[in-house]
């Protein structure tokens, strides 16, 4: 059993329920001359995350006990509550000053409804810029989110397998041709050749996003599909899902995928059992220590003729400010100092994963693993995760179960397209006010 990152929850349900000083003692010498006339302000700080990465609290800790410009009271908060109890609290004028926010609808459905406010303004432009929070962090010029820690949604492969089906383990398949290959390849040599679990739904939503992102030439192009300026029944929109079906087809997923929920489908690779599926790239560490190297990460291999094909894909999660804070310019001192290069530092030390900033030094990467990983998706080129972008509706109905369907041989790719539609037009017919804001938000995106 590896040691990576165990949390077996998507995000998108909690939607359902919402309507050594160093650098730091520097930091602090530079906040505004407010500060040092004046007692410290107290701040309150509501976040999440512990959950996800192992060490954050910790690392919560010794940044607030390090911090000198502020006073924080910091709670972590439960999984099922950190959309929904921000909201409350919003709602009667007792938000915290600082909030953890998940990505995309996750935190703009709050900026909609004047819970939060732009960081830019108030947090120095360079730290915004560098904490990459992604583009689904903007709304009408705003930025709203400081980036916290990276996500990059990532496919395993297990090379020793690779090897055992003679397959090349330095250069794992490009193309969907490539990876059909690879799958003949394993199966003949007695190995499952992909997939996972998908008990639980969620290695459907992942599949989701790395999938449409490759029939899509802009983020705002899956927010118009949303809103009904494209349409789902266009083959184009829904091969994606097609290409699970020629899998199913095939036979090349495990036989045992619709029993396992997903973060055991990803042990399996692991363990050996299983050649390729999706993962997360803060597992990488622990798992690539566990198996002394063997696990390589890719792309989803290309099929699709969209300008984000073949991308890689990075996730990231972010702290913001609410609109209730009554001290601002310190909340942005903090999160300033979270990006200081020694809080950059501590965060590796006491996670052992990297802070989401440009500004990190990767050497200090020791796994070769690791740090190309960060390399490709990190540094390099990246699209956002498309599906932070999908109304609650349309995840519980046309994504949560057509995955599962499609793996049970019930549901065909054509028949995931219609029902998309199907859902997105509900989705429209009930939420009008919802609507206008997508419709800005698309046209930002796009």
């Amino acid at each position: 059993m590896n040691k990576g990152i165990k949390s077996k929850f998507s995000r998108r349900e909690f939607l359902k329920s919402s309507a050594g000083l160093g650098a730091g003692a520097a930091l602090g010498g530079l906040l505004p001359s407010m500060y040092s006339h004046a007692a410290k302000p107290d701040l309150t700080m509501w976040w999440w995350g512990e959950q996800e990465l192992p060490g954050l609290q910790k690392f919560v800790n010794d940044s607030i006990a390090n911090f000198s410009g502020a006073n924080i009271n910091a709670t972590l908060q439960d999984t099922a509550v950190v959309i929904s109890q921000f909201q409350t609290a919003s709602a009667a004028g007792g938000a915290p000053d600082l909030q953890y926010f998940w990505n995309g609808i996750y935190h703009m459905e709050s900026v909609w409804m004047g819970y939060a406010r732009p960081v830019n303004g108030l947090v120095s432009d360079e730290v915004v810029s560098s904490s990459t929070p992604t583009v689904l962090s903007q709304f009408g010029g705003n930025t709203y989110r400081v980036g916290w820690y990276p996500i990059p949604m990532c496919w395993y492969y297990n090379k020793d397998l690779f090897d055992q089906a003679g397959l090349d383990a330095d250069n794992p398949p490009l193309t969907w041709d490539e990876l059909l290959n690879a799958c003949d390849k394993l199966r003949s040599k007695g190995i499952e050749p992909i997939g996972g679990g998908i008990q639980d739904g969620y290695w459907g939503e992942w599949y989701f996003a790395h999938g449409l992102a490759q029939c899509i030439d802009t983020t705002g192009e899956a927010v118009e599909l949303m809103i009904g300026e494209r349409d789902w029944r266009d083959p184009k929109y829904h091969e994606f899902w097609v290409r699970l079906e020629e899998l199913k087809a095939l036979g090349f997923l495990n036989k045992d995928m619709s029993s396992l929920e997903l973060y055991p489908g990803i042990d399996l690779i692991i363990d050996g059992k299983l050649a390729m599926g999706e993962s997360i790239g803060t597992r990488l560490p622990a798992d690539s220590k566990a198996t002394g190297g063997q696990i390589g990460h890719m792309v989803m291999p290309v099929f699709g003729s969209g300008k984000m094909a073949g991308v890689p894909i990075l996730d990231t999660q972010g702290l913001g400010i609410s609109t209730d804070s009554k001290h601002p310019e310190a909340a942005a001192a903090f999160l300033e100092y979270l990006h200081t290069p020694e809080r950059l530092q501590a965060f590796w030390d006491m996670t052992g994963w990297i802070p989401s900033s440009t500004n990190f030094d990767t050497s200090v990467v020791e796994d070769p693993v690791v740090r190309s990983l960060w390399e490709k998706f990190g540094q390099g080129e990246n699209i956002p995760y498309v599906g932070n972008l999908a109304p609650g509706l349309f995840y519980e109905q046309a994504i949560f179960p057509t995955g599962q369907e499609i793996v049970q041989g019930t549901l065909t790719g054509e028949e995931a397209g219609d029902r998309s539609a199907r859902v997105a037009q509900e989705w429209r017919d009930f939420n009008p006010d919802m609507l206008e804001k997508y419709q800005q938000w698309g046209a930002d995106l796009s």
